[in-house]
């Protein structure tokens, strides 16, 4: 008799709310749930205030790309008329990045499109230049702007890397931040034909595809025939080089910072829906192990009452 009444005295206590079985090892407390929803709440408001702030930066951007675009029509039209025949072997690649993150995919996209080229497989950015340019030396020299791809390309192409930018264009990109990349450019010391600019083109506010615009050096333009029908002075074909290069980094400049504003709106969109299904389901955990909680308390306490 003294040890039945011990026992239901031992059912009869109760168990602290929010505890998991005694059979359920694995399964998270209701205090594991509470904090884990919290995190995620969190979270979600600093993905919606993210997706916030790129949205209106986005606008910024596109309205700077539409004005950097005119740069890159205006060295097109000029080379339309003046085209250079001459082979440009030795390329220089700039592969044009930023040093942010959480915005998907935007710096590997460059990355992939420069190892392509210099693999010289078929869907390589360089695939559609004429017989002359196509081709590309796999030990041609890299110049990176930014630290993204900065370390994604040092894993499998370091030893071709000469010099890496960062801090270029952290607001929105300026024609004096072009200039001054392609003032480092020619005074680096290294040979080159032509410069190829790997960039991310801008195609809608939730697309974007990697490209690459090869911009002649002076040695190639010199040496042209359709260029020497104008006899210019060596100082004019030296600054139109180079002119022509700063041009083509601030057109590159521009639309991919459009490109990383769109992909960091999209992407901070999609973790914010994530953010709230997760709440969800964690809602309904919570209130599934609260609901159990409670009802074995009820059940314990039922228990020990009819022991008694």
């Amino acid at each position: 008799m003294l040890a039945g009444r011990t026992l239901a005295r031992t059912a009869a206590q109760p168990r602290a709310l929010g505890a998991a079985p005694a059979n359920a090892r694995n399964m998270a407390t209701l205090r594991e749930i509470e904090l884990r929803l919290k995190s995620v709440r969190n979270i979600e408001k600093i993905t919606k205030s993210m997706k916030m702030i790129a949205s209106t930066k986005l606008a910024k951007a596109q309205r700077a790309m539409e004005a950097g675009k005119q740069y890159g029509i205006a060295n097109k039209e000029v080379f339309q008329h003046v085209p250079s025949d001459k082979p440009t072997p030795n390329k220089l690649f700039l592969v044009v990045s930023s040093d942010k993150g959480l915005c998907g995919g935007i710096h590997s996209s460059v990355s992939k499109a420069t190892r392509r080229a210099l693999a010289n497989v078929e869907d390589s950015p360089l695939a559609g230049a004429n017989a002359n340019d196509s081709t590309v030396d796999p030990s041609s020299s890299i110049m990176i702007i930014g630290d993204k791809s900065k370390a994604q390309m040092q894993r499998t192409l370091s030893g071709n890397i000469q010099l890496t930018f960062n801090q270029i264009g952290r607001d929105i990109p300026t024609f004096a931040d072009a200039a001054a990349v392609a003032d480092l450019i020619t005074q680096s010391g290294v040979k080159f034909d032509s410069v190829v600019l790997v960039y991310n083109k801008f195609v809608s506010a939730i697309s974007y595809e990697a490209a690459a615009v090869e911009v002649k050096g002076e040695e190639a333009l010199r040496e042209s025939d359709a260029f020497k029908v104008y006899e210019n002075e060596d100082d004019a074909t030296k600054d139109l080089a180079e002119f022509s290069l700063a041009n083509a980094i601030y057109a590159a400049l521009t639309e991919g910072h459009a490109c990383e504003q769109s992909a960091r709106r999209n992407a901070m969109d999609n973790a914010s829906k994530n953010a709230t299904d997760m709440i969800a389901s964690l809602q309904m955990q919570y209130n599934r192990g609260r609901q159990a909680a409670i009802t074995n308390e009820l059940v314990d306490i039922i228990t020990g009452a009819s022991a008694l």
